[in-house]
């Protein structure tokens, strides 16, 4: 059997493609901070900003031009404490993001990162005991508080983050006992403890101020430990899961994959987009290799993917039609 046969065709290349990308399947990340009439590149994270409230609408205009349906909101507030308190305020940065986007585009797919770090002053995903380590009960009480909060702002799913014992279920509970139990969770259910957030970190705030998560996020050793915590999530209840990073751990994204009838979304994180972004422009790439990279993440087992390529990528998408 020739199997050159018909890679000689671009055309029955195209048919005979085994993986596909469309853009429905691209979530876009935004920053939401305080103030009027913000629009900031972020420097660590080219071609990416920061938006106050007011500054939304014509980026979700954008995106819905582009045909990108949906966007996942984190906030940096300008005032931060040790309980986080502005994380499940109901007048909070993300709260607000939220009410304002779903207001002008009702049907809109809002996503909401429910996470302490940008909000804390220590920078840690949760509350401290006076050994400077983060409680896990304790807090995924306020963990709930924060995601009941974006529900009742209008969010459309809430995606916990913080890599806490039990967090699942805790928000599950508060979402049903306070009339919200068609509001889904997207689960962070494998977070590694990974050098690659370094640029998201920047851009958020939220590097803590001593010691880092390896206490609560993944060790990058493992990958029996991500399919327990997969699987205890969907025991909890979850609707979605996430893999975070993407690129580095294309074999866990698979394992996910070929083990769970789920809803598998991957977080192609800020420090993979750096890198290409910048292999890009000092040509050393060709701007190409971003959707060789998207395939690689559909091809590993992906259903979504959340990305700052999202835009690129639509552009790319529509060309390619």
């Amino acid at each position: 059997m020739r199997m050159r046969r018909i890679r000689n065709n671009k055309i029955l290349r195209e048919m005979t493609e085994e993986t596909s990308l469309d853009v429905k399947d691209f979530i876009y990340p935004l920053f939401v901070v305080e103030g009027e009439k913000i629009k900031r590149e972020i420097p660590s994270l080219v071609d990416q900003y920061h938006y106050s409230v007011d500054m939304l609408d014509d980026e979700i205009k954008e995106l819905e031009r582009l045909g990108i349906k949906a966007v996942i909101l984190f906030g940096i507030p300008d005032k931060k404490d040790s309980v986080g308190s502005g994380a499940y305020d109901e007048n909070g940065i993300v709260q607000r993001a939220v009410r304002e986007i779903k207001k002008n585009h009702p049907d809109f797919i809002v996503i909401t990162d429910v996470c302490m770090c940008e909000y804390t002053d220590h920078g840690h995903c949760g509350i401290l005991d006076d050994c400077g380590c983060v409680i896990n009960d304790e807090t995924i009480k306020y963990i709930a508080s924060t995601a009941l909060s974006h529900a009742k702002a209008g969010a459309d799913i809430v995606a916990p983050s913080d890599m806490m014992d039990f967090r699942v279920r805790a928000i599950r509970e508060a979402l049903d006992e306070n009339g919200f139990k068609n509001v889904p969770i997207m689960s962070y259910a494998a977070k590694y403890a990974s050098a690659y957030y370094g640029p998201f970190r920047d851009a958020a705030g939220s590097a803590p101020s001593f010691g880092d998560r390896k206490s609560y996020q993944m060790d990058f050793h493992n990958s029996d430990e991500a399919m327990k915590e997969v699987e205890l999530d969907l025991e909890e209840d979850a609707d979605f899961i996430i893999v975070k990073p993407a690129l580095a751990y294309l074999d866990i994204i698979r394992r996910v994959k070929e083990t769970f009838n789920t809803n598998l979304v991957v977080y192609n994180v800020s420090g993979e987009y750096a890198m290409i972004k910048e292999a890009v422009k000092k040509g050393l790439l060709n701007e190409s290799i971003i959707y060789e990279n998207m395939i690689a993440m559909k091809r590993a087992g992906a259903k979504l993917i959340i990305t700052y390529h999202a835009k690129e990528m639509a552009r790319l998408l529509k060309e390619r039609a």
